[in-house]
């Protein structure tokens, strides 16, 4: 039951942003742990001479990671304090997603026509701001091609009412 309601807040969570399915992104799940997967397509190859990814394509893809990782941290704490009656609510309700504040993104090589990972780290989240660094990589891990830091604007939690309380 658990494992089918994280799975669900996960999937509402991606398909309010419609730019992630047309970029193709998917997210694999393992616990807390979210790896975003972005599945290799030629509409992405921004040097065709390399070929390489085109930037733009890798920076919305770290972007993408870092605010669906933000706002799973948020929701799995909801999901997992929340009585069962409220979870229902969460589910269904419009997920309000972290505004960027600003992003920068470090290239450290070109992106390579393959499949993409990334995986983002909350370094603070607060009831107002938070910082994520993110990691993306393709073949090997421990080889990534491109980073970055955001910092973003939270939105108000699902379960709680604009003064902060529970609902």
């Amino acid at each position: 039951v658990i494992k089918k309601r994280r799975d669900e807040a996960l999937a509402s969570l991606v398909a309010s942003v419609p730019y992630i399915q047309f970029m193709g992104v998917h997210f694999d799940r393992r616990g807390d742990e979210l790896t975003a997967v972005m599945p290799f397509q030629e509409m992405m190859i921004g040097n065709p001479a390399l070929p390489a990814l085109h930037g733009g394509a890798t920076a919305a893809f770290l972007e993408i990671a870092a605010i669906i990782e933000l706002s799973w941290a948020a929701v799995w704490q909801d999901i997992e304090t929340a009585p069962d009656r409220d979870v229902a609510n969460l589910e269904t309700a419009a997920i309000a997603l972290p505004k960027t504040i600003d992003f920068s993104v470090d290239y450290l090589r070109s992106g390579l026509p393959r499949d993409t990972y990334a995986r983002a780290r909350v370094n603070r989240s607060g009831r107002r701001y938070a910082s994520v660094f993110v990691e993306a990589w393709q073949d090997n891990r421990s080889r990534i091609f491109a980073q970055a830091t955001g910092h973003f604007l939270m939105p108000d939690s699902p379960l709680q009412d604009p003064s902060g309380a529970p609902k």
